[in-house]
């Protein structure tokens, strides 16, 4: 079993806040982390999945419910499906918080945005804290590949005849076939653990049809699916590239404000990302449109229809899904602690990756597909704009390096710890 970051967040959050709100899209996960919780907790926490009618029906008189289980962790699985129940959450919440922290705690899953669970944050205000889950990380899965592999190599020193207590040292993982494996496949757990790379391929298309016929309606939308479909195709061939959405709107013959409510819906459903350039503090001419990224590589792969890691290497858009694929894995390790952004300025100084730690307090992160660590003048530039605490190149060798103008290079897994320090979480 891989161990997901967001567990250990949620039960921290427990400790501190009477309701979590655990948002991520479907076939995340968000239900395994749940069930989870309420397995590991022993005190009679309840499971309501709302996308059953029987589950529906014992919450039919939510008063009632609640009260009688009011010293319990009551999990709320598919909020979405009864919004009118926010409302009597915070009654509920008020009513558990005289209870001199004796109440028990509110964790409720949602397959969207907490601006799309608008009743969430109006009603429930000061009173909610939100986790965001994503897709499977590399820092999760190496983390959980180290330890078995670990435990197997310990077995197997124990049981030599001239085995040293030192060996154990010597473990070396090659993480590249991982890497590689996670960046092709994506994040969803029924994707990633797929065997076979065309049934995995088969997975995630199959993912993205449910969404357009199923999800889409579920959630109110009222769009051309067939057109939407199209748009996040086309998206994903412009992987990173920063949003035009004037000529979106001549290639489908439709207005612009169509367009933006196109982007918007898949921005809402955490499928792609909308990275805003970064403009403080500096008078320099700036691009003010923002990058669009599809959020998991293997989504963006299957969009595509390419099947195989070879297929992919020899795409045009090879550099910007590994781009796309560091920065997700990046902004999940800073666990929410940091704003994201892009720098770029017409004078061609450009950074791919900004995360803000706090106003003025900033580091610049440059990724290359490449084992060797070479940088233009361009990011230099940029790094002096913007007055960068750490300046770090993300690239695909193995070793941290540390280059002119206090630029360290170093591989992925090295780059995710350092955020998760600075952030105040445990390397993996």
């Amino acid at each position: 079993m891989i161990r997901r970051n967001a567990l250990d967040r949620i039960n921290k959050f427990l400790n501190y806040f009477d309701c979590i709100a655990l948002v991520g899209p479907r076939q995340v996960g968000k239900t395994t982390i749940a069930q989870t919780i309420v397995d590991d907790r022993g005190d009679g926490a309840i499971y309501i999945d709302l996308e059953k009618q029987i589950d529906r029906d014992k919450i039919s008189n939510p008063d009632a419910f609640f009260s009688e289980h009011s010293k319990k962790l009551i999990v709320l699985d598919e909020i979405q499906r009864l919004p009118e129940i926010f409302q009597e959450l915070r009654v509920q919440i008020d009513e558990r918080r005289r209870r001199d922290g004796l109440g028990g705690k509110f964790l409720v899953l949602g397959s969207a945005s907490m601006s799309l669970l608008r009743q969430a944050s109006e009603s429930l205000a000061g009173r909610i804290s939100l986790v965001e889950m994503t897709t499977l990380k590399i820092s999760e899965i190496i983390s959980s590949q180290s330890k078995v592999e670990f435990q197997d190599q310990v077995f197997a020193t124990a049981m030599s005849p001239d085995s040293q207590a030192d060996e154990t040292a010597k473990i070396h993982l090659d993480f590249h076939p991982i890497v590689d494996a996670l960046w092709l496949k994506g994040g969803f757990p029924l994707s990633y653990l797929q065997s076979d790379d065309w049934m995995s391929l088969n997975w995630r298309r199959d993912f993205i049809q449910t969404y357009l016929d199923r999800d889409l309606p579920h959630f109110g939308f009222r769009v051309e699916t067939q057109r939407l479909g199209q748009f996040w195709r086309m998206l994903a061939s412009d992987q990173g590239g920063v949003f035009n959405a004037q000529r979106y709107a001549q290639s489908f013959g439709v207005s612009g404000h169509t367009i933006a409510k196109y982007l918007d819906i898949l921005e809402k459903l955490l499928l792609v990302r909308r990275l805003q350039p970064y403009s403080k503090n500096t008078i320099k001419r700036l691009i003010k449109s923002p990058r669009i990224y599809i959020r998991d590589s293997g989504v963006l792969h299957a969009l595509l229809n390419l099947r195989s890691i070879n297929d992919l290497r020899n795409h045009s858009i090879v550099g910007k899904s590994w781009e796309g694929f560091v920065i997700e894995t990046l902004i999940d390790a800073a666990a929410g602690r940091v704003q994201p952004y892009f720098y770029r300025t017409a004078a061609g100084a450009e950074v791919d990756l900004v995360l803000e730690f706090a106003p003025g307090q900033c580091w610049a992160i440059e990724i290359k597909l490449s084992s060797k660590p070479v940088l233009d003048r361009g990011f230099h530039n940029a790094v002096e704009d913007l007055v960068a605490e750490r300046r770090i190149l993300v690239y695909t060798g193995d070793e941290r390096i540390s280059m002119r103008n206090g630029v360290e290079a170093m591989p992925l897994i090295s780059a995710t710890n350092e955020i998760r320090i600075a952030v105040g979480e445990e390397p993996n």
